[in-house]
């Protein structure tokens, strides 16, 4: 169900492609496990139909349809590109987009086993994605790019929420990290593009390494240190280090910003799980788990 009590069900969107891309209609659909704010459906071999659920802002789609076809062709790795807008309509109230398919499973339902070419592969793909983004780039609208000392009422909250039981830490320990995340200089570049919510059901992995990057509805111009935390939520142990060094373009200030961002997401991650089987909104299973391994590396693997 959305919010606004509407089904999306096969029968749904096969009628919103009928009445918008007819040529596209007849073409096999099958729902995609997982989403949450947009709920995903494979179209034929090399498509996908994004359509909004949870979400009620336009502008996450809006921003893909402009941006990603600017951004993909310089990019090492895959990422959805729009080839098709569907529009609101009496049927649907609500945006949907038609978009390349990228071919992987998703790192919460996966495993990465080549570490360091997984690490080479991230730096490579943060590289080219952290230019100096133009002037009318989206901006962060929901908090997620803020230095760390303005997002400290967030990750106290994470942090009284997940069950002591799960950290398996002694929370000064995580307060320590935070606490010099906070106290690490801020980003005093240009704004550059940055995808803003890279977690494990936001790639897809093939063949032991990272394969394509999705779900970038949260693209906007920011500090990289955001991205960087991935370094520590993705990766698998004992090759941030390498990334760092792949990458090349973090000092340490943005390491310590990324560290502290990487245990608030690791946080997230294990509550999203926590609530997977309690019927909550958004409730991710499989991300308790990836959360956990999560937060023992950023505790683990301290490169500044």
């Amino acid at each position: 169900m959305t919010d606004i009590g509407t089904e999306i069900t096969e029968g749904l969107v096969r009628d919103l492609l009928r009445d918008q891309h007819p040529d596209l209609a007849d073409l096999p659909l099958r729902e995609v496990e997982g989403g949450w704010g947009n709920q995903m459906w494979r179209l034929g071999d090399d498509l996908a139909v994004r359509i909004q659920r949870m979400d009620t802002d336009p502008d996450p789609q809006l921003n893909e349809r402009r941006w990603l076809p600017l951004l993909a062709p310089r990019l090492p790795l895959p990422i959805p590109v729009p080839v098709r807008s569907g529009e609101p309509s009496e049927r649907f109230p609500k945006l949907w987009t038609v978009m390349t398919w990228v071919p992987g499973l998703p790192l919460d339902q996966g495993v990465i086993t080549r570490g360091e070419h997984a690490a080479d592969t991230l730096a490579a793909f943060l590289r080219a994605l952290h230019v100096p983004a133009p002037d009318d780039a989206p901006r962060d609208t929901n908090g997620r790019g803020a230095h760390p000392r303005d997002a400290s009422s967030g990750f106290n909250y994470f942090l009284n929420s997940v069950e002591p039981s799960a950290i398996g830490a002694d929370p000064a320990d995580l307060r320590a990290v935070w606490d010099d995340a906070v106290a690490a200089p801020a980003w005093t570049g240009r704004p550059v593009w940055v995808h803003g919510d890279l977690h494990p059901a936001d790639v897809v992995v093939a063949n032991g390494t990272l394969a394509g990057i999705v779900d970038l509805g949260d693209l906007f111009a920011g500090d990289p240190a955001l991205d960087l935390a991935a370094a520590w939520i993705l990766l698998p142990a004992g090759v941030a280090s390498r990334f760092f060094a792949t990458y090349a373009e973090a000092d340490p200030a943005a390491i310590r910003r990324a560290r502290g961002l990487a245990l608030m997401k690791s946080l997230f991650l294990m509550l999203m799980g926590q609530n997977g089987d309690r019927g909550l909104p958004g409730g991710k299973p499989t991300w308790g788990p990836t959360g956990r391994a999560a937060l023992d590396r950023v505790m683990s693997e301290a490169l500044v």
